[in-house]
């Protein structure tokens, strides 16, 4: 097995890069998404306003975030070893329902398919964080988490900035409130090793297209939903009512 080292602290092993002074192992697909397309290509043009491919893909991104955070929310709340892991974990829960159902609710309004299962990326975040125990599984969490959402909250500044649609808007605008609630949330669990999280924020490895990309529902499978939860008293952007439409 291949071992070559970037930094004090840091060893890669087999493309998996283990930091020695926290125990932290971070997947191999850390990094969220390349894409070369034309976003700005108009595919229709709906009565809330046209809808370009970035705004298409937004919704789908947005829908595939909750499906990776939301479990490991919960798995956070369930082994977190301080009450402030466990809160982030609640934060997490709460926030990707809350976007979830604005995305469930807008996705047949712009005649956009969902899907019920995150990237092969996204799954490997899960796996790997789920194969921890104790501090470890705090601190992998979080700092995996810490990444993937500091590289996602400029993406929905430009798409808030540039989208024409006012659903799409409106979706990134709960997104960017529940994102920085998440971050915070993190943050405060003291686990944050923030020159390693700028590190894998800025330069992100370059994947496949099938690593980044939910596969698609099959024909006749029912809508995941991830449930409200009513039971947690989290103070989040992820408790707003989602917009009416229609």
């Amino acid at each position: 097995m291949a071992v070559s080292r970037r930094s004090a602290g840091t060893v890669l092993v087999g493309g998996i890069l283990v930091l020695t002074s926290a125990a932290l192992v971070y997947p191999k697909m850390i990094g969220v998404e390349t894409n070369t397309s034309d976003t700005s290509r108009i595919i229709a043009n709906t009565k809330y306003g046209p809808l370009t491919e970035a705004d298409r893909d937004f919704v789908v991104k947005v829908r595939s975030a909750g499906l990776w955070e939301y479990p490991l929310g919960e798995l956070a709340m369930q082994r977190g070893t301080t009450p402030a892991m466990k809160e982030a974990g609640a934060h997490l829960v709460v926030g990707h329902a809350g976007l979830d159902e604005l995305c469930r609710k807008i996705a047949p309004e712009l005649n956009i398919t969902l899907p019920n299962k995150a990237t092969p990326q996204q799954q490997e975040f899960v796996a790997v964080v789920n194969s921890k125990t104790g501090k470890d599984f705090d601190v992998t969490a979080v700092n995996i988490m810490r990444v993937t959402h500091g590289q996602i909250f400029p993406a929905i500044g430009k798409i808030r900035a540039s989208t024409q649609n006012t659903l799409v808007r409106q979706l990134a605008d709960l997104a960017n409130d529940t994102v920085l609630d998440h971050i915070t949330v993190l943050e405060k669990t003291g686990d944050v090793d923030f020159r390693e999280v700028r590190y894998h924020q800025t330069t992100p490895p370059k994947l496949p297209t099938a690593d980044l990309t939910p596969p698609p529902p099959q024909p006749g499978e029912g809508m995941v939903v991830l449930k409200q939860r009513p039971d947690l008293n989290v103070n989040t952007a992820g408790t707003t009512p989602a917009p009416a439409v229609g």
